[in-house]
């Protein structure tokens, strides 16, 4: 459990407060990012892994594994490396107060609701091709499901798990977020924008492009809701004013982002950059001067992941990854490297 981070890459504050767009005009506020570290590494079952989340109330992390639902107790750290069979999972989702779990499964189409206690299957649901995320929206009480494959939005009420509306979305659907009010943020990664849909009409509200940023994928919504930060693949983070739908800048950050972890107690949010091996911490405490303000080595690989907002700490899985083979955007992983870093903020 040796900590894989350095002073230095923490001390970055001044150098990487780079103010977005909006704020060009004024100073960056001091802020200094708390220091954290590799606090444990837990190790998983051979396989790749795609996102990952935090059930609080059940006090467990899930990780959508390539064959399988993983799930580990965030207090013991037991590992569950099958809590149900999957083929291809993309998502991992508690919902119902943590009695469920909602998983897409991007080879077969289905969504399986899963019986959090028994690894169970209640219920499968055609959603498309190539479902991938999925995302809670609370006012609706509806699982959105995230279909790149036919550039469908599937909506499952989820407490009858009926089907309840479908929506076309073209330009590649990725990580979606919901801002609790009724609509939910989709990232569309071959046409470099941001969707907002009306959960309760099944309408796109609007469309914005996020210039400057290629291959958005991760996607959270930090601020109150007011802002979204989408991980891009040419190493930037693309900022949203949600309020108004107007694209606001970029951020540099790293190679090989997936994910965007937000942590609205700590007015902080990180994104991972597997192709780098860091952890790009972002201040949000004012919307207007969103900035990053701190690099974390983490390992090659490491690019999705979940924060518990109850403590801060940080999940992310990876794996000691071979040569890419040609056209592929990463090597796949090495048997018996699989583990999740666990990372805590000190002091």
């Amino acid at each position: 459990m040796m900590p894989m981070i350095t002073r230095s890459a923490l001390a970055l504050t001044a150098a990487l407060a780079i103010p977005i767009a909006a704020s060009a005009q004024s100073p960056a506020p001091h802020y200094s990012a708390p220091p954290y570290s590799i606090v444990d590494r837990i190790a998983g079952s051979d396989g790749s892994w795609d996102y990952a989340s935090i059930d609080q109330a059940g006090g467990r992390l899930y990780v959508a594994r390539s064959n399988a639902v993983m799930a580990v107790d965030l207090v013991t750290h037991k590992v569950t490396d099958s809590l149900a069979p999957a083929n291809g999972a993309h998502s991992a989702l508690a919902i119902d107060n943590g009695r469920t779990v909602v998983e897409t499964d991007g080879h077969s189409g289905l969504t399986r609701f899963i019986d959090a206690a028994t690894g169970r299957t209640l219920t499968e649901i055609a959603t498309g091709t190539k479902p991938d995320a999925a995302v809670f929206e609370p006012v609706t009480g509806r699982v959105m499901v995230m279909s790149p494959g036919n550039d469908t939005v599937t909506e499952i009420d989820a407490a009858t798990r009926k089907v309840v509306a479908s929506l076309y979305l073209a330009g590649g659907l990725e990580a979606a977020d919901a801002d609790g009010k009724g609509h939910v943020f989709v990232n569309l990664e071959t046409a470099g924008a941001l969707a907002e849909i009306d959960a309760a009409s099944g309408r796109v509200l609007r469309t914005t492009v996020l210039r400057g940023c290629e291959g958005p994928t991760g996607l959270a919504l930090v601020a109150g809701g007011t802002r979204a930060i989408s991980a891009c693949a040419n190493g930037v983070a693309a900022i949203t004013d949600t309020t108004t739908g107007q694209f606001v800048g970029t951020l540099a950050i790293g190679k090989g982002p997936d994910a965007v972890l937000a942590d609205e107690t700590r007015h902080l949010a990180f994104i991972p950059c597997g192709s780098s091996g860091t952890l790009i911490a972002i201040a949000t405490a004012d919307p207007a001067n969103i900035h990053v303000v701190g690099a974390i080595v983490t390992q090659i690989g490491a690019r999705t992941g979940a924060l518990d907002p109850r403590d801060g700490r940080i999940y992310l899985p990876t794996a000691t990854l071979g040569e890419p083979a040609p056209g592929a955007k990463r090597g796949k992983p090495i048997a018996g490297t699989f583990v999740v870093l666990v990372l805590a903020p000190q002091g």
